[in-house]
């Protein structure tokens, strides 16, 4: 499906990329499609260093140590971007609907950016990253703009154990250092970063409606069904993310909410979490222990 920008207040035109169903763009190990020039030199500076046991990483001292008592050997700090123009639709100022033309977009550009992370990586060799980061940036010169970026931490295990995803790409986790050391010792894995996400407009409310309503306590249904609806497309679209990698579940999922500047009644519910596959049927789980802290 394609997606319309504004030319001028009124007139839509032609889009400046198509924004595609999920899992449009494809992942081909060995791709440097999307990379530019300075970046395909950075990794090539990289496998080098990589070769000598040097390494880049946002891990803190203690993630960096957990990592590697874990079997896991960082190896270089991975990044991806997509500068995309947003495109604009229309709605009703009394529907409740779904902005697929803003959902695809949204979904697509961050996908770019993940695909770009993940074809650095597995530049490296790497198993899989962890600490992904998924920001949204925008610019002054650019309203319609909005940068997606996706950076974390490539990873690969010691032994030469493939932990790599089901389908073949690097996993991916927003696990820090700690819960991924942790979730390792319980006998799971991360399989990668699961995603879905639903920009929607929320109805406004007819002025009889709300003369109706003045002084009472009473439930705004169409406001509830508006925000349900779109929160559980969110969330049925993520799930789909992770029934494809074959995942056992999705630990530390969360719904971020943001207008993005599109009005009051334009939300996007973003979901995320990252799909998990059991490596042992025995999961034993830590006991926690007392720490107390030296410092005042």
């Amino acid at each position: 499906m394609g997606f319309l920008k504004r030319d001028d207040d009124d007139t839509p035109g032609q889009a400046i990329e198509t924004a595609q169903a999920p899992h449009a763009e494809r992942y081909e190990p060995g791709s440097l499609a999307g990379i530019p020039e300075s970046g395909r030199e950075r990794i090539a500076r990289m496998k080098q260093e990589v070769a000598r046991g040097f390494f880049t990483s946002d891990l803190s001292v203690n993630e960096f140590l957990l990592v590697k008592q874990s079997g896991f050997e960082p190896i270089g700090l991975v990044l991806g971007s997509s500068i995309y123009h947003i495109g604009f639709q229309q709605a009703m100022w009394n529907q409740n609907q779904e902005m697929t033309v803003l959902t695809q977009a949204m979904y697509h550009a961050r996908e770019l950016a993940m695909t770009r992370m993940e074809e650095e990586a597995d530049q490296l060799g790497a198993d899989g990253i962890v600490g992904v980061r998924l920001d949204i940036g925008r610019y002054e010169w650019g309203a319609d703009l909005a940068e997606f970026i996706a950076v974390g931490t490539a990873v690969k295990h010691r032994d030469g154990e493939l932990h790599r995803a089901p389908n073949g790409r690097p996993f991916t986790s927003d696990f820090n250092g700690q819960d991924f050391a942790t979730l390792l010792r319980a006998g799971y894995r991360p399989a990668g970063l699961v995603m879905g996400n639903c920009v929607y407009h929320v109805a406004r409310q007819g002025l009889v409606a709300s003369f109706r309503q003045i002084g009472r306590n009473v439930e705004m249904p169409n406001f509830t069904q508006a925000l349900y609806q779109a929160r559980e497309l969110a969330m049925e679209r993520m799930q789909t993310e992770a029934d494809e990698l074959k995942a056992g579940g999705i630990v530390g999922a969360r719904i971020v909410e943001r207008s993005h500047g599109w009005g009051s009644h334009v939300i996007e519910f973003f979901a995320i979490g990252t799909a998990v596959v059991p490596t042992s049927s025995e999961h034993e789980i830590d006991k926690p222990a007392l720490v107390l802290p030296l410092t005042g």
